[in-house]
């Protein structure tokens, strides 16, 4: 294979604590997932190129996921509050470099679900899983400059500010400086 790359996977993954169930996203949890994407406070933050892009949540539930899950980019997943079995958020991974062993994680949570710490839940679980069961080495989190919920989210989740990323990113159509945060697999020790 001199001069070709091998494409991997991106792993399968499952995980659930005592509150949330992060699984695969299915064809049947777009309607949820569209409220999540359509939220006015979710859109201020989503990385769009286009201000006025919107996401489809039945191609993000299948066609999106799985081109990405095949490339080896990263996957999405639904967060589901087991107390009901409702998909209350989506949490994606991209950017992965599987021979940094690293992938960003990214995540939204519908209103209604806000405030209850599931994100950190969610994000905190995936990022053990990703190192303790898949060999990540380095999982990160890039927030928008302002974005104090997603910010929040990173220090409760046990992530480490690394620093500025200058006009690293684009929000709504705007481009915007990133915070990056970082998890490492010397943080579980």
């Amino acid at each position: 294979m001199i001069g070709q790359v091998a494409v991997r996977r991106f792993p399968a993954l499952t995980v659930s604590t005592p509150r949330i169930e992060v699984r695969h996203l299915v064809a049947a949890d777009a309607e949820a997932v569209d409220e999540v994407f359509a939220d006015r406070q979710t859109q201020r933050w989503l990385p769009l190129a286009e201000a006025s892009g919107q996401i489809d949540g039945r191609a993000w539930c299948t066609e999106l996921a799985r081109q990405r899950r095949d490339s080896g980019d990263g996957d999405h997943w639904a967060v589901v509050r087991r107390e009901d079995q409702r998909v209350v958020g989506s949490l994606w991974a991209r950017r992965t470099d599987w021979g940094a062993r690293l992938t960003e994680l990214s995540y939204a949570i519908a209103p209604h679900a806000r405030g209850y710490g599931l994100a950190v839940e969610a994000v905190d679980a995936v990022a053990i899983a990703l190192i303790l069961e898949h060999g990540f080495q380095r999982v990160e989190l890039r927030v928008a400059a302002g974005n104090v919920a997603s910010r929040r989210v990173a220090e409760k989740a046990g992530f480490s500010y690394e620093g500025l990323l200058r006009n690293a990113g684009f929000v709504r159509g705007a481009r915007v400086d990133l915070e990056l945060w970082s998890f490492v697999a010397a943080d579980l020790r």
